[in-house]
C-alpha cells in the first residue's frame, strides 16, 4: 500500500528528510487551515499534528482513509481518542523526545522555589539585600513525591539522584518498574509524606482538576507544588486557596488552566492576576519540553515509530 502523510504543524526537518529517504509520500503544510484539512484529508493515510488543530470527530470523519494520527509531543489531549479507537485509527506520540527537557525544567523550577533564586534576583535589582529572608531548603533534606512515573516523571527522579533526595512516586500503572532510586507508594502515602509534589500525568484518564481543594486538604504538611504537565489537571482557584492558606509553600507552573491569556473571561482574569501577584508563584510559558534538542528528537522519535508501524502493516 502506498501511504501519503499530511503534516499540519511546524516540525523539525529530520522528519521530512527521513520520509524522503524511506520513499514515503508526504505534504508539509504547517500553515494549512482547519477548513483545508477538512476538505483535503480524505486522500491521506496519515496525519502528523502538534497542537494547532483539534483532532476531533469532525476531522476524523473527514479522514476516511486515515490509518494513524501522530502527535509531535507527549500529550494527546487535542486528539479525540475515543473516536480514533472506534475508527481503528492508531495514535502515536513522542514523549521520549522531550522527556529530558521537561525533567530539567522541573528541576529548575524546584531549585528556584527552594533557594529563592528568582525572588532574590528581583529583590537585589530593586535595591534590597535580604539574606535571612532568602534562607532556603536543601533537596537532600526533602521528600520528593512524583505523581506519574512515565517518561518525564522517571527522568525527573533520575536528576534528583544527584541531589540525594528521598524520592517516592505513584503511578496508575502497577507494572511500572522502580528506577533511579525512587520508591513506589500509594497515592495517599505520597500525599502524606512528600515535601514536594511534582505532577507528570496526561490530562486524559480522569486527571482533569486532579489538583484541587480536596487533594490539598489531604496533605499532611505544607508542600512545594510543580506542574510541568497540563494546566487542566489543576483547579486554579484551589491552588490560590492553597497558597493563601499556607498549604502550598511555593508553586512552579509551566502550564496554566487556560493558556489563551488574551481570551480569559472576567473570573479567569481575576485568578490569573492573583497568581501573577503572588510572590511564591513562578511561571514559564509552556516551554518545559521546548528546547532546540527536543525539537529535533521529537521528529526523530516520530520518524522511527511511523516507519516501524508502516513496516508492520506491509508484512
Amino acid at each position: 500500500m502506498r501511504h501519503r502523510i499530511l503534516i499540519v504543524d511546524d516540525i523539525h526537518s529530520a522528519l521530512m528528510e527521513g520520509f524522503h529517504q524511506l520513499n514515503i509520500d508526504f505534504d508539509y503544510r504547517p500553515d494549512i487551515t482547519r477548513a483545508d484539512v477538512l476538505n483535503q484529508l480524505a486522500s491521506y493515510t496519515g496525519l502528523v499534528v502538534r497542537s494547532k488543530i483539534q483532532i476531533d470527530r469532525e476531522i476524523l470523519d473527514a479522514g476516511s482513509s486515515l490509518l494513524f494520527v501522530a502527535r509531535a509531543g507527549a500529550g494527546m489531549d487535542n486528539i479525540d481518542l475515543v473516536a480514533t479507537k472506534e475508527k481503528g485509527i492508531r495514535c502515536i506520540n513522542a514523549p521520549e523526545g522531550n522527556r529530558d527537557a521537561v525533567a530539567e525544567m522541573a528541576m529548575g523550577l524546584l531549585l528556584d522555589l527552594c533557594r529563592n533564586i528568582g525572588k532574590s534576583d528581583a529583590e537585589i535589582r530593586s535595591g534590597k539585600w535580604d539574606r535571612e529572608g532568602n534562607r532556603g531548603y536543601e533537596l537532600s533534606e526533602l521528600c520528593i513525591g512524583i505523581i506519574g512515573f512515565g517518561n518525564t516523571g522517571s527522568q525527573f527522579a533520575k536528576r534528583l539522584m544527584s541531589f540525594d533526595s528521598n524520592v517516592i512516586y505513584f503511578d496508575k500503572n502497577p507494572n511500572i518498574i522502580p528506577t533511579y532510586g525512587a520508591e513506589p507508594a500509594l497515592f495517599e502515602q505520597v500525599l502524606k509524606q512528600a515535601d514536594v509534589l511534582s505532577f507528570h500525568v496526561p490530562l486524559e484518564g480522569g486527571n482533569e482538576h486532579l489538583i484541587d481543594k480536596q487533594l490539598l486538604e489531604s496533605l499532611a504538611k505544607p508542600i512545594f507544588l510543580l506542574n510541568t504537565a497540563r494546566g487542566g489537571i489543576m483547579k486554579t482557584q484551589d491552588v490560590l486557596w492553597g497558597l493563601e492558606q499556607g498549604i502550598i509553600l511555593g508553586v512552579g507552573l509551566d502550564v496554566l488552566e487556560n493558556e489563551k491569556i488574551a481570551q480569559l473571561n472576567t473570573e479567569e482574569k481575576d485568578r490569573f492576576e492573583r497568581l501573577k501577584a503572588h510572590p511564591k508563584v513562578r511561571f514559564t510559558p509552556h516551554v518545559a519540553g521546548w528546547t532546540f534538542s527536543s525539537y529535533k528528537k521529537i521528529a526523530e522519535v516520530l520518524l522511527s515509530k511511523i516507519s516501524a508501524m508502516l513496516s508492520e502493516d506491509e508484512i
